[in-house]
Formats: structure tokens, sequence, C-alpha cells
């Protein structure tokens, strides 16, 4: 990082004025970084309010493109915004917004989700949350609005996603479900609610639970008779998503044939390591060894828990003495199981002034009660540091350089999927997977990354199946699941669901690392023998987060 804070430009102030504007149109965005004075409104989705969302990309588009960059700094700020704005400009005509519905990323999950990140410490936050309970109903009607549109046009999502969001929905507002959990725990660290706060919380509460039964009431009677009896979206559509979470232009017919030999090469390693953990067993022998294991094996979302939590400590503590520097307000990352039941693991970076520290959340499924860590240690390490926490964090605390979009904002899936997987790998480098059975578990998940690029691909854009009979779809998708991936059959099937439902995301992590790996390769070939993993490290991780094809930019051309 800079000794000095630079001189912020015009160039700055484009960006710094484009997140202002996303604060005002995306409330829940404003969650996720911090600006809590939108706490108390959600998005809106409907029609209109994508329209005026795409104007104000228009507008923000136009005052970049005026500016000459005044360094580098601004060189790559107004590569990598404008690129950004172009593709939501490309998707808004394409119009994807109308058949913006999947399982894991859309607006009935999203806000749900921020409420996991509001303030929950003081009354005046449990009146905040009040406000944002009352606004679920306007905001859930305004997507309905948009989700109409789409039936009326022609474009909807498959009907596969539909109804899987119909089930979800149904748990939210179950008499057990989330919100009526939420509230029945409300109440601020030290002290009780008002009593008239508590009711208006309940009744706000009852209300959003009608609201999402209503959405409900729609998706099954009205949206899944319209809805596509395909799941994928076709070559045009999957390359705009394949560009929107890369920031990179990818060739996928040859991205194909790559996926197909980096899936075998995961299977001949995974051979290989089993062999070591038992003599002359196959991968299946070895997983069942290893579960088998009392000593490698968590009882409990708790314990689960603490152990995410021992292990991070002690990989931020051991790393940061080592091989990176990690400033004081990065060290803190918070391990949570989350608050729902639909698989998954992700991230969720601090806060601006890092008050809400960076957390790793586990959504566990329903009736999954043990956890193996031998297969779960990478994951960790993949999250935390020194993968999603270190990689967020360190762009976040570098303020000296980068404007608040490029620190906060920037970047794709692709560029911080594909580090994380950078780091499994450099995790094992560094010998903290030497012990086999971790090293078995590092390559379960980089192999079910290499099927992802195959099963994602192959689905949208039907290819034929690696048997040569017929084409992927789901029920071929899910069978090449359940041959590569050692987890239980829950997570197979949501992962299924959340690639179809979600096109081109689930490739962005590979697809990522493969470029990271070029990069970092092109670079050592250029510098030679002064190349230091050190300093490349430090200097892509300053750089924030961008789409790949400006990381290329940066390393390569200049």
């Amino acid at each position: 990082m800079t000794a000095e804070p630079r001189t912020p430009t015009a160039i700055d102030g484009v960006a710094e004025k484009w997140v202002d504007t996303l604060v005002e149109l995306s409330p829940v965005l404003a969650t996720y970084i911090g600006r809590n004075e939108a706490n108390g409104r959600l998005d809106d989705l409907s029609p209109e309010g994508h329209e005026r969302a795409v104007q104000a990309a228009r507008d923000t588009l136009a005052a970049l493109e005026g500016l000459e960059p005044a360094d580098a700094v601004d060189e790559v700020t107004k590569a990598d915004l404008s690129s950004e704005l172009r593709l939501q400009l490309e998707l808004h005509d394409a119009q994807w917004h109308l058949r913006d519905l999947n399982v894991i990323a859309s607006a009935p999950q999203e806000f749900r989700q921020a409420f996991d990140l509001m303030p929950t410490g003081e009354v005046d936050d449990w009146a905040v949350i009040a406000e944002r309970l009352g606004a679920l109903p306007g905001a859930l009607r305004g997507y309905t609005e948009t989700l109409h549109a789409g039936i009326r046009h022609g474009v909807v999502p498959a009907r596969r996603q539909v109804l899987e969001v119909a089930t979800q929905i149904e748990r939210y507002s179950a008499d057990d479900g989330f919100f009526a959990a939420f509230v029945a725990d409300a109440g601020p660290e030290d002290g009780q609610l008002p009593a008239s706060l508590a009711r208006d919380l309940a009744d706000r509460a009852g209300a959003a639970r009608l609201a999402y039964d209503e959405l409900r009431a729609f998706l099954t009677s009205e949206l899944a008779p319209a809805a596509s009896e395909q799941d994928a979206v076709g070559r045009d559509l999957y390359a705009l998503n394949s560009r929107r979470f890369l920031g990179a232009t990818i060739d996928l017919d040859e991205t194909y044939e790559w996926g197909r030999e980096e899936l075998a090469r995961m299977v001949a390693e995974q051979e290989a390591i089993a062999n070591e953990i038992l003599a002359g067993a196959t991968v299946e022998e070895a997983v069942a060894h290893l579960e088998s294991d009392p000593s490698r094996k968590l009882h409990g979302t708790d314990a689960l828990q603490r152990w995410m939590q021992e292990t991070s400590d002690r990989a931020i503590a051991e790393l940061g003495a080592s091989h990176f520097d990690i400033p004081g307000q990065i060290r803190e990352l918070e391990c949570m199981i989350a608050p729902t039941q639909e698989g998954g693991i992700y991230y969720t970076g601090p806060t601006d002034d890092f008050s809400r520290p960076g957390r790793m959340w586990w959504s566990v499924p329903e009736g999954v009660t043990e956890f193996d860590t031998w297969r779960e240690l990478t994951t960790v390490y993949h999250e935390g540091v020194p993968g999603h926490h270190l990689q967020i964090a360190q762009a976040t605390y570098n303020r000296a350089e980068l404007n608040t979009w490029r620190r906060l904002l920037a970047g794709t899936s692709g560029h911080a999927e594909g580090w994380a997987l950078y780091a499994e790998r450099l995790m094992e480098q560094l010998g903290y997977l030497d012990d086999p059975a971790d090293r078995l578990g590092m390559l379960d998940g980089q192999r079910m990354r290499a099927l992802r690029v195959v099963l994602d691909i192959g689905v949208h854009l039907g290819k034929p199946r690696l048997d040569g009979d017929g084409v992927w779809d789901h029920d071929y998708a899910l069978e090449m699941m359940r041959r590569n991936v050692n987890m239980p059959d829950e997570f197979r099937r949501f992962e299924v669901n959340r690639y179809l439902g979600w096109p081109g995301q689930a490739p962005s992590y590979k697809v990522g690392q493969r470029i990271w790996e070029q990069v970092r390769d092109a670079v050592r070939q250029e510098q030679g023998d002064t190349f230091s993993f050190k300093e490349f490290h430090k200097r892509a991780l300053d750089i924030g987060g961008v789409g790949l094809d400006t990381l290329r930019g940066v390393f390569l051309r200049g």
C-alpha cells in the first residue's frame, strides 16, 4: 500500500458518485458494504425501478468516457467500471431482469439475507429492522410486476427454478420459519424492546410472511405454468453471463474441452492420494475409510462453528507472521452458521470502517448433522485466509490508494473465486495440507469445480454427454455430481439447481483460477530470477477486485 494517501481525481469522483447512486438504488447492496443509512429500505425491482437503474448506468458511463486517466490507478478504474456499466446495459437489453429468478441469488433470497447483516445491538437498530420489514411487501410486489412483464413478453425463467424458489419461500414464511424466529428473538444486547416496538416488529414480520406467501402463490399459479421447461439458457445468454461473472471473454468451446482435461487430471491426482491413505484403495474406499474415522468428524453445528473459528484464527496468526502482511483490522474474521438451511458456504466482507468484520457463513441443509474435517479444511482457507477474506478485506483496507468503488464493490466472481481456489493450492504448497486426507479433501473440491466447468457449459450450451448418449440435462448433471463429488445428496441437488439457475457463475471459480495462474506464470517468465511470489501477491491484492481482463491488462500490458 502507498504510504501517503493518493489525491483523488475526476475519475475517482465519478466512481464515488456511482457508489452513492448504488446505495440509493440498492439498499440491500448498501447494507452489504455497511452504508447503514439505507437499512430501512429495499431495492425497487419493479419495471420502473429497473429503468431508473439503467438510466443511472448510462449517465455514469457517459461521464466516465469523457475523462482522461490521471495515472495508472485511474486507468484501472476507468477500464473496469466502464466494462461493468456496459455489461449492465447489455443484460438489460437482453431482458435478463424479466427472468431473474433462481435458487441462490435473486430477490427472494437477497431481500431475506439483507436482515442477516443488519445491526441488532441497540433498540434503534430494531426500529430500523421494523422499517425494512415494513418495506418488504411493496418490494416483493414490485419484483412480481417485473416477472409479470416477463410472462407478457415471453421471457421467463426455467420452471425448475420457479418451483424450487417457491419451496424456499415456504420455509421463510412458515410458523417456525425465518421471519417468525427473527422477531421472536428480537431485542438489544443489554435490555428489552419497548412494547410498542415489539408489537410493530411482530405485525410487520407477519405482513412480510404474508407478502412472501403471495409471491409463492404467484410463482406456483401463474409463473410456473408459463415458465420454460428448458433449464438451458442457450449460447448467447450464457456468453453474456459468463462475461458478467468473469469480467473476461473466453472461448466457451475451448474452455469446455479444457474442463474435461482438468477433470481427468483431478481424478488421477485423487486416485494417487487415495493409495497413500489406504494402500490399493480406490477414491471411494479411501473416502469411506476417512468417513469412519471418528477423530476426523464433527457432530452438530456448534462444533462445526468452533472448529471453523479455531482453524481460521490459527491460519491468520501463522500466515500473518510469515507469508503475508496482514493489518490488524483484517485479522478478525467471524465464522457463522447461517440462519437458513439451503446449502452453500459464503463470505461477506467487512464494512468500510471494519465495525462489522468479514464473516464466513455456512448454510447447513436440514438433516445434515455430521461434518468431516478432512473434507472441509480447505474450505476454511478458501473463504478465509489466504482466500476471500484476505483478498476482499485487503482491498477494503487500501483506502490510501483506492476509491470506495474499487475497495468495496469492484470485481467479479471469477476474480474472487479464482483467487480463492488459487489460495487453496497455495496452502498445499505452504505445507498446510501435508496430511493426505486433507489433500484429498482439497482435491475433492477442485474436482467438483472442474466438473462444474463441464457441467455448466454442457447443460446451457446443449453439449453432448461425456458418454456420448444424448446431451447434458438436469438428470445427467446430477448423475455426474454423484459420480464425482463426495458430499451428502442434499448438497448435490442444491448445487445442480444452483448451476442451472445461475448460468456462468459456477465455472468462474476454476476458470478464474486458470486465469490467475496464467497471469502469474507469465509474470514469472518475464521477470525470471527476480520474480517474487510475495511481491506478486501483494501487488495483485493491492489492486482490489477487478474483472479478469483488467487483471491481465495490469500485469501483462503495463
